[in-house]
């Protein structure tokens, strides 16, 4: 088990003084100190810009702004290797960081990139994953509650999940559909358009992938589409449903304002609300 920092005492559970290892891996993987929030958030902001880059080159641009956004998404690459670095360097056990799923989920995000001044350029397709790493910072409750109940970080993480899978798809079968097929999908919104179809089953027709791997992408679509698609729209309904039947009864304690109807304690703190 790693050591843990005491929040209020700034010490290890071992009484010893933080190292800067410790500290920075603190910093990375909570946001219950203001350098957390700042460092997290940054990262939240940088996946979304890398992701609306990627989207903005898939239409017709201006060489100018096409050298500009690749800049910029060069500086994007290089701030996600610096912290791949780092969290390599600030883990107890780096191997187990570098195979486990989150850290997986970076070298995929990040070799395309590097791979690609090699000329192997079909590799970035898997740029599109970065998205996934806001989910390494939604599991921390500590994130949202601050500002939200647990049950609003359930129905984020939901929407989380269905949009981050479009989005993946998405630009999966842009980047092996458009070199082929580039009047059904000219642009990211028509390969999104194409996804959203597919995995809901409801199979227009209009728009057909021509290449093997864009027929093999289809077949994965519709197998997550019927596997998970039901799942969680059925769990965002359930909870749309409880979200639906709470009341306003303030904690005393934190100040958290709707419980369940039923509620005795505090959801938040676990304080013993007033009846």
């Amino acid at each position: 088990m790693e050591e843990a920092l005491d929040k209020q005492q700034g010490t290890r559970r071992d009484g010893q003084r933080p190292t800067l290892r410790d500290r920075l891996r603190g910093y990375l993987d909570t946001t219950d100190t203001l350098a957390g929030r700042v460092i997290n958030g940054a990262i939240v902001l940088l996946i979304f810009l890398s992701a609306a880059i990627f989207v903005v080159k898939t239409y017709p641009i201006s060489p100018a702004l096409d050298a500009w956004l690749n800049a910029l998404d060069w500086l994007i690459v290089l701030a996600f290797t610096i912290e791949y670095g780092l969290r390599l360097w600030a883990a107890q056990r780096p191997w187990r960081y570098a195979l486990s799923f989150y850290g997986l989920i970076d070298l995929v995000a990040l070799l395309p990139s590097w791979i690609g001044i090699f000329d192997i350029r079909f590799l970035r397709f898997f740029r599109s994953l970065r998205i996934l790493r806001l989910v390494r910072i939604l599991n921390d409750r500590l994130w949202f509650g601050q500002v939200t109940s647990t049950d609003s970080l359930i129905l984020i993480r939901i929407l989380l999940t269905l949009g981050t899978i479009i989005f993946i798809y998405s630009g999966l079968i842009f980047q092996v559909e458009h070199p082929n097929n580039p009047e059904d999908f000219a642009t990211f919104l028509d390969a999104l358009y194409f996804a959203v179809v597919t995995m809901t089953t409801v199979g227009y027709g209009d728009v057909t992938p021509i290449s093997e791997a864009g027929r093999g992408l289809t077949v994965m679509m519709i197998l997550t589409g019927i596997a998970l698609i039901p799942t969680q729209i059925s769990s965002l309904i359930r909870q749309l449903n409880r979200v639906s039947q709470h009341q306003n009864h303030p904690c005393p304690g934190c100040g958290l304002a709707f419980h369940d109807g039923d509620a005795q304690f505090c959801k938040r703190c676990g304080t013993l609300l007033e009846s």
